[in-house]
């Protein structure tokens, strides 16, 4: 399959996300102005893998600048986004009709959630343990745990003293979670800890800022976190005193780390160098591709669940591009 694109001309993407739910959609936030100022933008792409096109099918405004988005995982029409203006907004409606169009859209969330005091960096829906609960990381040092049901947040994790980038639920151990910041601090949390205080912190888990961070998908005791340095570090639950592993990935910091849902030795992730590196451990420790077809940086990375090897990735030239991880063996 050749890579297909499609441009979001005056919008910069900052997260992509392939619908687990649905074989072809696929969700984009995006802000103004590189999200420094100006409104932002959630399209709803069609993505034909029989024919390669990639369109849009719809596209819904917000106020401030969205950093990320999360799809229900329960309902094929119902996402989350992150806002620049502290919110949290859910959206209904997502769902394309069988002539490709969309019907009856609301234009606006059904439920806009506000607490955090700052940017909304980060949101993650839980996918297995509790489907109705959203966490979200902020700019403000705190982190919020939302039933998506209710207007006020469940619960409020204090452990960072900076800027948080990341927060993510393990998809493989129920109501655990990690975050990382600009201090280089990874913490690891119990979402039913209502003390707010992280069970485990690794300062200096970077010497650096770290921007990103992904769990396994499938070895329950592996995650890795990705900082300004170009490094990648993996770590093992079982053992959090140092790294077993580190990768490099560029000159310039690691925006988004993603492994793969197909194959457990593999990971990809978006630089601010301009490219996508992808590895598969069990080949090497070197990436075994640098995509680089973006101009700006790559901020959004996601795999699909329904096609093997299947990466989108976006940054902010505007540009979302999906394509094949070629050198992947079934």
């Amino acid at each position: 399959m050749k890579m297909v694109s499609v441009t979001t001309p005056e919008r910069h993407g900052y997260s992509i996300k392939f619908s687990a739910l649905e074989t072809d959609l696929l969700l984009l936030a995006t802000s103004q102005l590189y999200g420094l100022a100006g409104g932002g933008t959630l399209f709803l792409l069609q993505h034909a893998v029989e024919d390669g096109r990639l369109t849009e099918i719809c596209r819904f405004e917000w106020s401030d600048g969205l950093f990320d988005v999360a799809w229900c995982p329960y309902a094929n029409n119902i996402a989350a986004t992150a806002s620049g203006d502290g919110s949290l907004q859910i959206w209904n409606g997502l769902e394309n009709g069988s002539d490709g169009s969309l019907k009856d859209v609301p234009k606006k969330p059904v439920m806009c959630l506000k607490e955090h005091k700052n940017e909304v960096y980060s949101i993650d829906w839980s996918e297995k343990w509790n489907y109705h609960q959203i966490l979200s990381s902020s700019w403000d040092g705190s982190i919020k745990l939302w039933d998506c049901n209710r207007q006020k947040s469940v619960a409020t994790y204090n452990g960072h003293t900076d800027l948080i980038y990341s927060a993510k639920f393990s998809p493989l151990v129920a109501n655990i979670f990690a975050s990382v910041d600009t201090d280089g601090l990874l913490n690891l949390w119990n979402s039913f800890d209502f003390s707010g205080k992280p069970l485990m912190t690794i300062t200096s888990a970077h010497n650096t800022e770290i921007l990103s961070m992904d769990w396994s998908q499938f070895d329950r005791n592996v995650l890795v976190t990705g900082g300004a340095d170009g490094l990648i570090r993996t770590w093992d639950l079982r053992n959090m005193r140092h790294h077993i592993g580190e990768l490099f990935s560029g000159e310039y910091a690691v925006r988004k780390l993603a492994f793969s849902s197909h194959k457990a030795s593999v990971l990809a992730a978006a630089n601010y160098d301009f490219t996508t590196r992808i590895w598969d451990f069990g080949i090497s420790f070197d990436a075994i591709e640098v995509h680089e077809h973006h101009t700006e940086f790559v901020c959004g990375l996601d795999w699909s669940v329904h096609h093997q090897h299947l990466l989108a990735d976006c940054g902010w030239d505007s540009v979302v591009n999906i394509f094949r991880a070629t050198s992947l063996k079934n």
